[in-house]
C-alpha cells in the first residue's frame, strides 16, 4: 500500500506540476498563461484517449510489469520536459507523460482492490490515495518553491530522479497480483459490456466528470488569481499551495474514517463544502484572511473527494469489469482536468480570472445533483458489484 502511495505521489505531481510554476514557464517559452494551463489539457487529453485502449491491449501482462514499464517511461517524459528549448517540445513531451500516465492509473487504480478482501476497500483506496494527497501537500509545494528558486527545469528533473529510485523500490517491494478472474466449472464468460454493473459504472464515471471539470477550471489557474484577486505576492504561492495540501491530507484523513461507514452522506457532504468554500473564495477574493481560510476548507472538502469516489466506482464494478472500471474512473478523472483546464483558459481570456470559481460553483451543483439522482436509482434495485 505505502509502495504504491509512493507512486501516486510522483504521478499526481508531476502531472499538476505546470499549475504552480504556471508564470515562470510562460514568462521563459514566452507563451500566454492560458497556453501553459493547456500543458495540462494536452497531458489529461492524452490520459483519455489513451488510458482504457492501453487497458485492454495489455490486459494479458502481469500488473507489476506494467506498473515497472511505465515508470521508466515517465522518467524519460519528465527528463524531455526539463530539457525542452520550446513550448512545442514542451507540449511533446507532456502527451509522452499523458501515455505513460494512463497505463498507470488503469493498472495502479485497481491495484489495491486486488490486494484487501472488498470490506477494506475504502481504507486501502484511502491509504493509496494519500500519496495523491501528499503531492498536493508536499509535491506541488516543494516544486513550485524549487521552480522559483531555480527554475522550473530542475523541478521536473527532480521528479524524473525519484520515478526512477521509485521503479527500483517497486520492483523489490511490489507484490505481484491475480487480476483474471476465475470461472467456475462449466461457467461460460460473458462480453465486458454485457456486465450488469456497467450503467452504474458509467454513471458514477459522469458524476466524477462533472464535480472534476469544476474543480480543475479553477484550480489550474490558482497561481494567476492568487497573485490577482486575492493579491498575494508570488513567492508566497507555494506556501498557500502547502495550506491546500495541509487541509486535502485532512479531507483524506476523514474520507478513510467516514467513507466505509457512511459512504453515501461522505461523499455528498464533501461536495456540497466544496462548493460553499469555493463561493466564499470567489466572493471574499479581495479580504485575504477569509480567501485563506476558505481554500483550506476547499482543499479538505476536495481532499477526501478523489478516494470517496474511486471506493465508489470499485463497489460498484463487478470484479470481471473492475480493471475496466478502473481505467474507465482515470478517463473520466483525465475528461475533467484537460475540460477544466481548457474551458478556465477560455473563461481566463475572454471573462476574466474572476469569473473562474463562479462557473465552478455553478458546474459542482450540478454533479451535486446527479450524486442525489444516482443514489436513488441504485437503491431502487440497480445491480452493484
Amino acid at each position: 500500500m505505502l509502495t504504491l502511495s509512493a507512486l501516486i505521489f510522483t504521478s499526481v505531481t508531476s502531472e499538476f506540476l505546470p499549475t504552480g510554476l504556471l508564470p515562470d514557464i510562460a514568462a521563459e517559452l514566452r507563451v500566454s498563461e492560458s497556453q501553459v494551463g493547456l500543458l495540462v489539457t494536452v497531458f489529461a487529453g492524452t490520459v483519455v484517449l489513451s488510458a482504457a485502449p492501453l487497458s485492454v491491449l495489455t490486459r494479458r501482462y502481469s500488473r507489476k510489469s506494467l506498473v515497472i514499464v511505465v515508470l521508466m517511461v515517465f522518467a524519460i517524459a519528465n527528463v524531455l520536459a526539463a530539457l525542452a528549448p520550446t513550448y512545442e517540445m514542451l507540449v511533446g513531451a507532456r502527451v509522452i507523460g499523458g501515455l505513460a500516465h494512463g497505463l498507470f492509473w488503469a493498472v495502479v487504480g485497481a491495484y489495491s482492490a486486488h490486494l484487501v478482501p472488498k470490506h477494506q476497500l475504502g481504507r486501502a483506496i484511502a491509504i493509496t490515495g494519500g500519496g495523491g494527497t501528499a503531492a498536493f501537500v508536499l509535491g506541488v509545494p516543494l516544486g513550485t518553491a524549487i521552480g522559483h528558486a531555480v527554475g522550473w527545469r530542475l523541478a521536473f528533473a527532480i521528479i524524473a530522479a525519484i520515478i526512477v529510485i521509485l521503479t527500483l523500490v517497486t520492483a523489490k517491494l511490489l507484490p505481484a497480483v491475480s487480476h483474471g478472474v476465475v470461472l467456475s466449472t462449466g461457467e461460460i464468460p460473458i462480453p465486458m459490456r454485457k456486465d450488469r454493473t456497467v450503467p452504474a459504472v458509467i454513471a458514477v464515471g459522469l458524476i466524477l466528470i462533472l464535480v472534476a471539470l469544476g474543480h480543475n477550471l479553477f484550480y489550474t489557474y490558482i497561481a494567476p488569481y492568487l497573485i490577482g484577486p486575492v493579491g498575494i505576492d508570488s513567492g508566497s504561492i507555494a506556501g498557500v499551495l502547502l495550506l491546500y495540501g495541509v487541509a486535502g491530507a485532512l479531507g483524506l484523513v476523514l474520507a478513510g474514517t467516514l467513507g466505509d461507514r457512511f459512504p453515501q452522506s461522505t461523499l455528498i457532504g464533501s461536495v456540497a463544502l466544496v462548493m460553499v468554500a469555493v463561493l466564499v473564495i470567489g466572493t471574499f477574493a479581495s479580504i485575504t484572511p477569509v480567501a485563506l481560510v476558505a481554500i483550506f476548507v476547499w482543499g479538505m472538502a476536495f481532499g477526501a473527494l478523489p478516494s470517496l469516489m474511486q471506493a465508489r466506482m470499485m463497489h460498484t464494478a463487478s470484479l470481471r469489469v473492475r480493471d475496466a472500471a478502473a481505467a474507465y474512473f482515470t478517463t473520466s478523472f483525465n475528461v475533467a482536468i484537460g475540460g477544466g483546464a481548457l474551458l478556465g483558459g477560455v473563461l481566463l481570456d475572454g471573462w476574466g480570472i474572476g469569473v473562474l470559481p463562479f462557473v465552478d460553483v455553478t458546474i459542482t451543483v450540478v454533479g451535486l445533483a446527479m450524486i442525489i439522482v444516482v443514489a436513488v436509482w441504485l437503491r431502487r434495485g440497480r445491480p452493484v458489484g
